[in-house]
């Protein structure tokens, strides 16, 4: 069983709260969201929020903070092999009231279908919110490219 190991980011003045599945191999090691080099998170909210990339963890929560992002994941602990999605067993989800309560939330955005699906089984039965499903920006889903993800991602958090 492996737990969580990174904080939510989030403030008073976030809108957007965006939850992956749970923490990649490189991104526990990094502790912090999206450390895989390959992953598109990074490239994709900063070029729909017109802002330079944020390299470091700190220049990524103050960039998350400044576009009034929250981001987390919707798995506080569960049994995984690496980073494999379809690995994932026996979960206990994140409670997100921890954001919930204090930021005025206007939308939820779930990072990819395996996000979607534990969202729906575990977390929108005990919060009545619903998630829009974005494609994932893992290195995993090649077959969308930079381009289409930054259209799907900017309909949805342009549009909030």
């Amino acid at each position: 069983m492996i737990q969580h190991p990174i904080a939510p980011v989030f403030n008073s003045d976030s809108r957007i709260l965006i939850l992956g599945s749970f923490p990649s191999v490189k991104s526990r090691e990094e502790g912090f969201f999206y450390g895989h080099p390959q992953n598109r998170f990074w490239k994709v909210l900063s070029i729909v929020c017109g802002s330079s990339l944020p390299r470091t963890i700190e220049e990524k929560k103050h960039f998350l903070l400044q576009n009034h992002i929250a981001v987390w994941d919707v798995i506080f602990s569960c049994d995984i092999a690496g980073s494999s999605d379809s690995s994932i067993r026996n979960v206990m989800p994140n409670d997100l009231n921890v954001i919930l309560s204090c930021a005025s939330i206007e939308k939820i955005l779930v990072n990819g279908k395996k996000a979607e699906q534990l969202y729906k089984k575990y977390i929108q039965p005990r919060i009545g919110r619903e998630a829009v499903c974005l494609p994932s920006t893992s290195p995993a889903n090649a077959a969308w490219s930079l381009e289409r993800l930054v259209e799907a991602w900017k309909a949805q958090i342009c549009d909030a």
